[in-house]
């Protein structure tokens, strides 16, 4: 055989090689990485179960259910006005007189596009963060607050309204809230 037609063949099975090599090396990391069957923790961050999810079949998300904001969630932007209208709001809507619980009270859940809340997850502590159950018409009353449209605004993602994670948590003292974050 030739010198060039050698030289030529073992070019080729070098390039079909590195090819091979990129191909497996991509099928691995972009296939095998994202596969969670076997993980602990199998959704992305802000993930709502949807057959635990409260107010889940109200509204509808926007953009094919695409989720946004889900680090940190929206934070202070999403609130429709600023974090101290939300409290002043709650405190005309909420009177914590009733009730001697204490406690944390965490509303995790979504806002599609259009601004309106659901899909909610709620998590009951004591203040030394141990799961529990709280007076059951306290967090109704907190729960019914916090998914009223009027409190959260439309965020945008990239120029164009999308759906957004968001979580309020409130600290209760013997009924009353004193601290809501964020």
């Amino acid at each position: 055989m030739k010198k060039w037609v050698k030289i030529l063949l073992y070019s080729l099975l070098g390039i079909v090689l590195i090819i091979g090599s990129a191909a497996g090396y991509f099928y691995f990391k972009f296939k095998r990485d994202y596969n969670s069957t076997d993980k602990p923790y199998k959704n992305y961050i802000g993930y709502i179960g949807q057959e635990k999810a409260l107010l889940n079949d109200v509204y509808t998300l926007c953009d094919g259910g695409n989720i946004y904001h889900t680090y940190s969630s929206a934070s202070l932007k999403a609130y429709a006005g600023t974090k101290k209208q939300f409290r002043t709001a709650l405190t005309e809507n909420y009177s914590g007189d009733k009730f001697n619980d204490s406690g944390y009270l965490n509303f995790r859940f979504l806002v599609n596009c259009d601004g309106n809340a659901g899909w909610f997850e709620i998590i009951q502590m004591n203040l030394d963060l141990e799961e529990t159950k709280l007076n059951p018409q306290m967090v109704d009353s907190l729960f019914t607050f916090t998914a009223m449209p009027q409190n959260w605004k439309e965020l945008d993602f990239h120029e164009k309204s999308s759906n957004y994670y968001m979580y309020v948590s409130y600290r209760i003292e013997n009924g009353k809230v004193v601290e809501i974050v964020p």
